[in-house]
């Protein structure tokens, strides 16, 4: 929690920043503060969500998570037609506040507290998590115990990452997001409107329907998750993201060839709305869950980092090449998004385990041995 609180307080900064900013000195320090807060919260959210609920719960409670973001930026983009920069910048204040409030009224994560040692607060804590009547005491232990053993482990440093002991579980969290953010979605969501435009239709109309998508759709996904697995969602993702780009591509093709041109139109936006909402359902969402669940607590700081490195990364790396590639060529640029997002199934298909129903000793237990 403590991370998240100096998060908060680096995101207040950063929106204050940008506020009163008179320069593009002011704004740049702004950005780059709210941008290290959004990063550190895109893992230690998920990952403390994933230590204090139970198993049952434990992917749909990590899935709303993205929920929030996708329903986030879906209130931005509306209220940002009707409000100047400045007071847009104020409303991010709102969540910041309403999180370092509610950090006051919910316990410390129970992991957390068994490995620092704090014996009477992590039970108190893991009591007040599962309900005053429930029986603890064998969560309890078989939490302890896996502590224990990790505890005589040590801390690898980022290039130890990569022995045997640990690789799989590393192998999982990177690989799951270069398929999430290299298949696309950053350079997709970002010109959404670019991309309706040059197919001929409304980018206001296109716009708006792919938010409310986004939104619908990342709320089911919280519903499927812990009943059809993450497994299941990641590969149905990853089809419909294949689809997607594939009638998206077909779409720019026959502008550029000038074939059947009445038709592109509506095309090119089925293709975009089925990516978007394919993307929504489980590469959105899963990988985050997954990479929450798998890595041992003496490692969860570094090779969390490392993911979340890889992921912001590629996520640069996508919206700053989008215009490029679309310059270069807009049928070749979905053909090459949904080579990848092919490729990405074929990684989730071999490579990603099943982890639903499992505690995250027993994940992490089959996966680092």
């Amino acid at each position: 929690m403590q991370a998240m609180r100096m998060s908060a307080a680096v995101c207040v900064a950063g929106w204050l920043c940008i506020y009163f900013a008179e320069g593009a000195v002011a704004l740049d320090i702004g950005r780059l503060a709210t941008g290290y807060a959004m990063g550190v919260f895109s893992y230690v959210v998920p990952v403390f969500i994933a230590e204090i609920a139970p198993k049952n719960l434990r992917g749909a409670l990590t899935t709303i998570n993205q929920f929030m973001i996708c329903a986030g930026v879906s209130v931005a983009f509306i209220i940002g037609t009707v409000l100047t920069w400045r007071v847009l910048a104020l409303t991010g204040l709102v969540p910041c506040g309403i999180l370092v409030l509610g950090l006051f009224l919910i316990p410390e994560s129970p992991r957390w507290l068994a490995k620092k040692g704090n014996q009477k607060e992590f039970e108190t804590a893991l009591q007040k998590l599962r309900g005053r009547d429930v029986n603890i005491s064998e969560e309890a232990d078989e939490i302890q115990d896996y502590i224990a053993t990790l505890e005589l482990l040590p801390k690898p440093k980022i290039i130890e990452l990569f022995q045997k002991r640990y690789s799989r579980s590393v192998i999982i969290g990177v690989g799951l997001m270069v398929c999430q953010q290299f298949g696309g979605i950053n350079g997709v969501c970002f010109y959404t409107g670019t991309i309706f435009e040059t197919a001929g239709f409304s980018s206001s109309v296109g716009t708006i329907t792919y938010a409310c998508i986004q939104v619908v759709v990342t709320g089911m996904g919280a519903f499927f998750i812990d009943r059809a697995g993450r497994k299941p969602l990641l590969l149905v993702s990853g089809t419909g993201l294949v689809l997607g780009c594939a009638l998206a591509a077909i779409a720019f093709y026959m502008k550029v060839n000038e074939l059947a041109l009445q038709a592109v139109p509506i095309l090119a936006v089925t293709g975009i709305l089925l990516y978007i909402a394919s993307f929504s359902a489980g590469m959105g969402a899963v990988p985050w869950v997954v990479m929450s669940e798998i890595f041992p607590i003496n490692i969860k700081g570094r090779a969390g980092s490392l993911a979340t490195l890889v992921n912001w990364f590629g996520a640069w790396l996508c919206s700053y090449t989008f215009n490029f590639l679309m310059t270069w060529s807009t049928y070749g640029t979905f053909i090459l998004y949904g080579a990848i997002n092919a490729l990405a199934i074929l990684f989730v298909f071999i490579v990603v385990p099943e982890t639903k129903g499992r505690t995250l000793e027993e994940i992490q237990a089959a996966i680092n041995t």
